[in-house]
């Protein structure tokens, strides 16, 4: 089943819209001729974007300023998309955290479970019955090939991302023939540009160059992906490699080779 034809009147949905894979994917979808609402916290963002859009593209841009961490925030924006048509959902929004789950923000461990998982769930519950009554609609959740393995100082994004990664499969089986399609993105390292070395964090040295995926790239594969009804779509060599070793090695041997990866990310955020 391929993708819904882009109208006047429906909407392609785009979280975590004012960077990374979410601005890259919002570009892609108005490049195809999909006129949008775009989701993040950071306002002033999603408006540059939505001039930059209906320039460029012609299309439609709705800009909604959102903390989806916050079930009441969040509420409005469900209410509003349950009455919408919806052709196409990007569950893009995430946030990560690095090192033993002790020493972190035990409120943005919170937070991390609400947009990774919980508000990505509420969008579904939102969209889903309009797209299923239209025999036409298509969802792509951006989880992770972390969520594939146990991840010793990354507990809460990889139990969130396991969630979705779960979840997203899940609801592909009960939706078949039913002209919706849902594609997980499973991506590994990604970022939107080359970096020069004198501005690179210490994720960008630690992960060699050629490990990196471009969002643009990124974007297309997925939607073309989505438009196949393809169950997981996983860009890049590293989350290939992670989404083999997730599925084939003994956790126990996995867990911490991973976690000794994860506690120098950690210790880099520290430094930050």
């Amino acid at each position: 089943m391929p993708l819904p034809l882009p109208t006047a009147l429906n909407r392609a949905v785009v979280t975590g819209a004012s960077s990374g894979i979410g601005m890259a994917l919002a570009t892609e979808l108005a490049r195809r001729g999909y006129s949008l609402i775009v989701v993040a916290r950071r306002g002033e963002v999603l408006e540059e974007l939505k001039t930059r859009l209906e320039a460029e593209f012609s299309v439609s841009v709705e800009v909604r300023s959102c903390d989806l961490a916050d079930p009441a925030a969040r509420q409005p924006l469900l209410d509003e998309l349950a009455e919408r048509e919806i052709s196409i959902l990007c569950n893009n929004a995430g946030i990560a955290t690095f090192g033993p789950i002790a020493s972190l923000d035990p409120q943005y461990e919170k937070h991390q479970v609400q947009v990774n998982a919980v508000a990505c769930h509420d969008l579904v519950l939102a969209v889903l019955p309009g797209m299923v009554a239209r025999r036409s609609g298509a969802i792509l959740n951006v989880g992770s090939a972390a969520g594939n393995m146990p991840v010793p100082n990354n507990a809460t994004y990889a139990a969130s991302k396991a969630f979705l990664n779960t979840f997203s499969e899940s609801l592909r089986g009960e939706l078949k023939g039913s002209g919706v399609n849902v594609t997980l993105l499973a991506p590994g390292p990604v970022r939107t540009e080359e970096i020069v070395e004198e501005d690179k964090t210490f994720v960008d040295r630690l992960v060699p160059d050629r490990l990196w995926v471009d969002t643009a790239y990124t974007a297309r594969l997925s939607l073309d992906a989505l438009a196949r009804n393809k169950m997981r779509v996983v860009p890049g060599p590293l989350g290939q490699f992670m989404s083999v070793a997730g599925n084939y090695t003994p956790r126990g041997i996995m867990a911490p080779v991973v976690g000794r990866f994860y506690a120098k990310l950690g210790e880099g955020q520290a430094e930050a």
